[in-house]
């Protein structure tokens, strides 16, 4: 072979390998969408935040670790009691016994930041979509919503990561986009600030609960809602990384925010208000799977039947369903005898938080011990259609914030700004009280006009 030939085979070979090189290295996504097609239209853009909404549900999410598992024990209930502690999981968890290996941390704590990932994503490429300034009225309206759902949305993924965590790393941009992808932890404070200025942003930008159909999207209250309850919580105490209970300096200024959002929603009784009962909110609401009429409930994680939510059969109390012969349901949550004492025999809302019974094959009630008294606002008997089978995913909804926070966040916050409550204040947290003994009013008692009584008024 002569030098020429040499070289015309090696300029062969090495433009084959350059080609195969570059063919190589030029992945195609594994997704069968691209973000160009996502968010090319309207439609495909609402499947993307409707994938955000997603992250909030399942055994992970609401269905269960952040309603069901690790809210306790507390004050009012313990968890999961038929079986010796430890073990690495939900009854180590609920004894204040979480080692690193415990296995109900590392699935939920991912799923959170999946939902903020897929948030992030759609905040970047919402705002810049062609149809985002130039499409039709329609088209706009609809996507300056997506785009406030989707600042929502991250806003409680966070909420939640700080409330179980403590500080903890903050992206408010895609992975693709961060540079660095080992972050350190960020402070509570600046995350909180970022979010209570989302949430500002997002009020504007989605709807009223009665200008859009009636489903469990994100609306304007929730939005403020949402808001008022970081301010409180970024203005409250809270344990730092020093092991100082501290809360900031401007701490005030948070209250305000509270407040001011807190008032503005009271007075739109016609998008959000209390339902005149208690027991209605749980049992032909969200146990019916039904939207609360009144808008008591004004943020809903949403769940799917048979497969996304265990509320009222891990906890509540146990039940048969048609045709089995055993008894069902974990009534893994427990009330504490004495938070049931301390309900007034004519408050409504003793019978409904606390189901001091199991359910016989026949439908009635078998009383249990005070040990045995389990959760009752999500109960297997209240559930509309009824279980057919013994599968445990009953889908039922998980309420994120109710009208009733907003009324106690208002008279709190004004309490603290004012050094002492108002008459606006009383007459919010009277509300609540008055609704809970309904037929019974007068039993509510006398409200304290001082700040630290009208804190810890019982």
């Amino acid at each position: 072979m002569t030098y020429k030939r040499l070289g015309i085979s090696m300029l062969v070979a090495v433009t084959l390998l350059f080609a195969a090189c570059k063919k190589y290295l030029t992945l195609e996504p594994q997704s069968a969408f691209g973000e160009d097609y996502m968010f090319g239209s309207t439609i495909n853009a609402r499947s993307a935040v409707l994938g955000i909404y997603d992250q909030l549900a399942g055994d992970q999410g609401y269905g269960s670790r952040f309603s069901l598992i690790y809210p306790y024990d507390n004050d009012e209930m313990i968890g999961v009691t038929n079986a010796s502690a430890p073990d690495n999981s939900s009854r180590d968890m609920a004894r204040y016994n979480v080692q690193p290996t415990n296995a109900q941390l590392l699935a939920p704590f991912n799923q959170l930041y999946a939902g903020i990932e897929r948030a992030n994503i759609c905040i970047r490429n919402i705002p810049v979509m062609g149809l985002y300034k130039n499409g039709t009225a329609a088209d706009q309206k609809e996507l300056q919503r997506l785009y406030g759902e989707a600042l929502t949305l991250r806003a409680q993924f966070y909420f939640e990561l700080i409330r179980n965590w403590g500080d903890v790393p903050a992206s408010f941009i895609p992975s693709i986009d961060q540079p660095d992808l080992f972050l350190e932890k960020t402070d509570r404070d600046v995350i909180y600030d970022s979010l209570i200025a989302d949430l500002k942003k997002a009020e504007e930008l989605v709807p009223w609960r009665t200008e859009v159909s009636s489903d469990e999207r994100i609306t304007k209250g929730a939005v403020k809602a949402l808001r008022a309850r970081l301010a409180l919580f970024n203005g409250g105490y809270s344990l730092r990384r020093s092991g100082n209970m501290e809360r900031r300096g401007n701490y005030a200024d948070y209250y305000k925010i509270a407040r001011d959002e807190c008032y503005e929603l009271m007075q739109k009784r016609d998008q959000h208000t209390l339902n005149p009962s208690f027991q209605s909110v749980f049992k032909d609401a969200l146990d019916a799977y039904k939207i609360d009429p009144y808008g008591e409930v004004m943020f809903e994680v949403a769940m799917a039947r048979e497969v996304d939510s265990k509320l009222g059969y891990y906890d509540g109390p146990r039940f048969y369903v048609p045709g089995n012969t055993a008894l069902l349901g974990n009534g893994s949550i427990r009330v504490i005898p004495v938070y049931f004492y301390s309900f007034d025999s004519t408050d409504t809302r003793r019978d409904v938080t606390c189901a001091p019974y199991y359910n016989n094959a026949d439908n009635s009630k078998a009383l249990q011990t005070l040990v045995n008294m389990t959760s009752g606002k999500f109960r297997s008997d209240w559930i509309t259609p009824a279980l057919a089978s013994a599968i445990q995913a009953t889908g039922i909804n998980w309420p994120v914030i109710r009208f009733s926070d907003v009324l106690l966040m208002f008279a709190e916050a004004d309490n603290e700004l004012n050094n002492g409550p108002t008459a606006d204040a009383k007459t919010a947290f009277e509300e609540v009280r008055k609704r809970g003994f309904k037929g019974n009013e007068s039993r509510i008692g006398t409200t304290p006009g001082d700040k630290e009584g009208f804190l810890r008024p019982w």
